[in-house]
């Protein structure tokens, strides 16, 4: 691979003649990681001519280079990296000088901190990874989407693929979320109603930065998503944070000056607790008695191998105060970022041109990517077959658990990827955790799901979605074996 002349530049305040200079340059060069052996330099006449130097001076440069070992020549070919020069295994920039800005005077506003915790990027490496939301490759259907991309790709979807929607989504996209994925959660919806964006996390954020202000208070269910608490404290507004019992977010502890309820009935995230449609009724009248509305995340409805989900909260509503967010980053992987809310065609209208503002449309080919994987009948297809998958190890992971006298705290009672458990009193799971991390086990701990005024640390989840089912058991035991000596 030949290094490009146009990353070569002489510095005006460097010291020393031009020859200097470019030994300088390249040694820093490769001493940095940036240039790798066997890399092939700029020949000397378009190093010159790039410089705007003489052709005499690059070609002394190099041949002292070639004399430090730091170069190599190969005939005619030209110049490249020596095999024995010292370059490091990765690319470092050097530190910058001290910056005279004042950041932290600067900057109005951070979003550094919070509870939401960074998830371990190497977790295919470990053999136990009880990890939560990532995706199985061996249940994903490569072969299918793989198709359906080279399709979207093509000449018929130039427009698709290229074209700016501006605030406009992709009208096959919409149409199948529509005719066949919100009818399967008792909701109807015309396409001014639904609006796509980058996975449910950005829903969300769209729905409080609409609907919250520092004057305005939002009611959250305790535990919750840690990511949705944080984006509410970085709006600063008012947060009633309400512990959640066996059946979800209970209504009547909602306090009268609520503006907006964010809740996941069909799901409870992360117990687990499915809302009984009596509760859902309660909520809904609740919400209208006090003039709310409610953020309804429904999130893994598709992974209900155990029986048929409730339907929505949305199906329910008679006001139009209900906000749905949906998500294809959950059931297809995480890394497509792309969900979908639908409410009030007043609210939508606002949600798109702030989007618009921010973002403009989510990717064009991933949209008609999408719309294909779903037309063609490969999404239900992998739903079915990852539902059976998960159903198995399920099973297993429950006989696992009552084996080891494991406290499980939580259970979808229609299915779904994890299970909500409660570890000792006195119990850091966060400890237990990165003491089990040497044996190639992951577990989440639960603590960051719990806001500061209720943390409890001897809470955990185990994701089953990435893990076989033949390690479940060992996985476990040594779980089961820290706990103890914890």
């Amino acid at each position: 691979m030949a290094i490009s002349v146009d990353t070569f530049f002489l510095n005006s305040d460097a010291q020393g003649t031009l020859q200097a200079q470019i030994q300088e340059m390249i040694a820093e060069g490769i001493l940095s990681g940036r240039f790798r052996v066997g890399e092939k330099l700029p020949s000397s006449r378009k190093l010159a001519l790039h410089l705007g130097i003489s052709r005499i001076t690059v070609t002394l440069a190099y041949t002292e280079l070639l004399a430090n070992d730091y170069l190599t020549s190969r005939g005619r070919s030209g110049y490249y990296v020596s095999d024995n020069a010292p370059v490091p295994p990765s690319y470092t920039p050097p530190v910058q000088s001290e910056e005279a800005v004042d950041w932290g005077h600067m900057l109005v506003r951070t979003f550094t901190g919070g509870d939401t915790p960074r998830k371990a990027r190497d977790w295919r490496s470990y053999k136990y990874p009880f990890i939560y939301g990532q995706a199985d490759p061996s249940l994903f259907d490569h072969a299918n989407w793989r198709l359906c991309a080279l399709r979207a790709l093509g000449q018929k979807d130039f427009a698709a693929l290229t074209d700016d929607y501006f605030d406009q989504d992709d009208p096959l996209l919409i149409e199948y979320i529509a005719r066949h994925t919100l009818p399967r959660r008792g909701v109807t919806a015309r396409p001014e109603q639904i609006l796509i964006t980058l996975g449910a996390q950005n829903a969300l954020w769209l729905a409080s930065q609409l609907l919250l202000n520092r004057g305005r208070k939002a009611t959250i269910e305790d535990p919750t998503y840690y990511s949705l608490r944080d984006q509410l404290q970085h709006l600063r507004c008012q947060v009633d944070c309400i512990p959640v019992d066996r059946d979800g977010l209970p209504p009547q502890e909602i306090p009268d000056d609520t503006d907006v309820i964010f809740c996941t009935p069909s799901h409870q995230s992360p117990t687990t607790a499915t809302m009984p449609m009596a509760r859902r009724r309660e909520l809904l009248q609740r919400a209208h008695d006090i003039d709310a509305v409610i953020v309804e995340d429904d999130y893994e409805f598709e992974m209900s191998f155990l029986g048929a989900p409730s339907p929505a909260l949305k199906s329910l509503d008679s006001d139009g105060r209900v906000i749905y967010v949906g998500s294809f980053s959950k059931s297809l992987f995480p890394g497509l970022r792309l969900g979908y809310m639908v409410g009030s065609e007043a609210f939508i209208r606002q949600a798109r041109a702030l989007r618009a503002n921010v973002l403009r449309h989510p990717p064009g080919h991933i949209q008609r990517t999408v719309a294909y994987f779903l037309s063609l009948g490969h999404y239900d297809a992998q739903i079915r077959r990852t539902a059976k998958i998960l159903h198995d190890r399920r099973c297993v992971i429950e006989e696992a658990v009552t084996e080891h006298g494991l406290d499980v705290s939580g259970v979808g009672v229609y299915g779904g990827s994890s299970l909500w458990m409660r570890g000792p009193n006195g119990t850091d799971m966060a400890e237990v955790a990165a003491a089990l991390k040497p044996e190639s086990v992951i577990i989440e701990p639960g603590a960051p799901f719990f806001s500061s005024a209720n943390r409890q640390a001897n809470y955990y989840r185990l994701g089953y979605s990435s893990i076989a089912a033949n390690r479940i058991a060992p996985g476990l035991a040594l779980l089961a074996k820290a706990l103890k000596q914890s």
